[in-house]
């Protein structure tokens, strides 16, 4: 079982930045694929940005050259820092894991572990 907790939400402006963290109760994160998601008031949850333990990432086409996500596996946390942003990308941003070997993927049933969101708004 990995329990995942997010941080790092907030009310910015357009243009603005912020960067999520993702804290995983597990001794590292090294064997897991980690992925970013984001569910904004009457939309499906949709996949941002996901890393695996090889080092691949991969990013949904809207984020693509604004969003970053990292790792530091020693520390159990992954990042996502968020550049650039529109007011589209105000949403429930949640963190996602899972511990078997996958391809990178932004579909959300790839993932059965899933941290409980941090609120992002962004305001033009």
């Amino acid at each position: 079982q990995v329990q995942l907790v997010e941080s790092g939400g907030g009310s910015v402006q357009a243009g603005g930045s912020l960067r999520l963290s993702c804290t995983a109760s597990i001794g590292t994160l090294s064997p897991l694929t980690m992925a970013w998601f984001r569910q904004a008031p009457g939309k499906e949850r949709e996949g941002v940005a996901t890393s695996t333990p090889n080092g691949r990432t991969a990013y949904a086409d809207s984020v693509k050259g604004r969003f970053t996500i990292s790792r530091d596996n020693a520390k159990n946390i992954l990042y996502m820092k968020m550049d650039s942003l529109e007011t589209e990308d105000s949403a429930m941003y949640y963190c996602a894991a899972n511990d078997r070997w996958m391809n990178p993927s932004l579909l959300a049933l790839r993932y059965p572990y899933w941290g409980q969101g941090t609120q992002v708004a962004v305001s033009s």
